[in-house]
């Protein structure tokens, strides 16, 4: 079993800590500081990593936060508000997200994504047969990823 050292650790030892962790998945700075110091590294050595990380092209949180806003929509995971609340979860300045999202969200319909998420996860529905427990049910789920209520039900009743 491997055990982690509690021991503070070198600038260099951190840097490659540091990209074990960006093997794996992408990491926005607040998370990457806050990996650093939970692994007891020197606050100047954490921000001397930081620094090369990002002058090396490790990290990057305008292209971390474009690319999981694109796949979150792409997905239908999260739209609107719920995307944005994400993103601050996962480390993102205000001003990324805002730059982001405004670009994004300018290429989508949100009517075709609405589409989109019922038809993968309710595939058949006809919403105006549907019964009030099935209605209630499905714009529940749309809320949860970020659809507006208005623009919920303007979708579903004029698409089916």
């Amino acid at each position: 079993m491997i055990s982690k050292s509690t021991e503070p650790q070198t600038a260099e030892g951190a840097y490659q800590y540091a990209l074990r962790l960006l093997t794996a998945r992408d990491y926005s700075l607040a998370r990457m500081r806050v990996k650093l110091c939970a692994r007891g590294v020197d606050e100047a050595d954490v921000e001397s990593v930081m620094h090369r990380l990002q002058q090396e092209g490790w990290l990057d949180d305008r292209r971390y936060a474009g690319r999981f806003a694109e796949s979150a929509l792409a997905t239908g995971r999260f739209y609107g508000p719920r995307l944005r609340l994400e993103m601050r979860r996962r480390g993102f300045e205000a001003g990324i997200i805002s730059e982001v999202l405004e670009n994004l969200l300018e290429d989508h319909d949100q009517a075709a994504d609405i589409m989109m998420v019922v038809n993968r996860r309710y595939p058949g529905l006809d919403f105006s047969a549907a019964s009030d427990r099935d209605k209630r049910r499905v714009v529940g789920y749309l809320q949860r990823r970020g659809f507006g209520l208005s623009e919920i039900f303007r979708s579903l009743r004029t698409t089916r």
